[in-house]
């Protein structure tokens, strides 16, 4: 089942919820509006090679924007930590960035429970369009799980930042 807006209101109130920073006014029905942080980050390599630490840069939007063509791949942050150590959050898409042509989770969406950090935007463009430091790009929803919780203690717990993948420490 998924939370509405006023019970995410009260579990970020009560601490079973964390979202930092936390504005009532983006609530929605049953979703909490996220933002795009200021840092993204822009894979160097030809060919990722999941055995192999990327090489990446790490940048700052300009307050201009970032123009992305169609076909850029970048890895956002969200401005906001989210977490939950009771329930599942799930990214989705604002419906406005999506009709501007932009994925912002191209296939990774589910956050696991007990992980708390900046949640990193996988933004692909299939159009030109242009993204902003604080644009509202995304959603938060929040789902009841179902059995015993064993909370997340991954590698990308505590993320403050546009996390590339990490998949290379699964081969060591």
């Amino acid at each position: 089942m998924i939370l509405t807006g006023k019970k995410i209101d009260a579990e970020v109130r009560s601490g079973r919820i964390t979202i930092s920073p936390f504005y009532a006014e983006r609530l929605t029905t049953n979703s909490y509006d996220l933002k795009l942080g200021a840092k993204y980050l822009v894979y160097k390599d030809n060919l990722i090679d999941p055995k192999r630490e990327a090489d990446y840069d790490l940048l700052t939007i300009p307050p201009e924007g970032l123009k992305l063509s169609p076909g850029d791949f970048v890895l956002g942050e969200s401005a906001e930590i989210i977490g939950s150590d009771h329930y599942v959050p799930l990214i989705h898409a604002k419906s406005g960035t999506a009709r501007c042509g932009l994925f912002v989770h191209v296939t990774s969406d589910l956050i696991d429970i007990g992980s708390k950090g900046k949640t990193t935007f996988q933004l692909y463009a299939t159009l030109p369009v242009i993204v902003y430091p604080g644009m509202l790009i995304a959603q938060v929803s929040f789902w009841i799980p179902e059995g015993e919780i064993v909370l997340y203690e991954g590698k990308y717990q505590n993320s403050q930042g546009p996390q590339p993948s990490k998949t290379y420490l699964d081969f060591k």
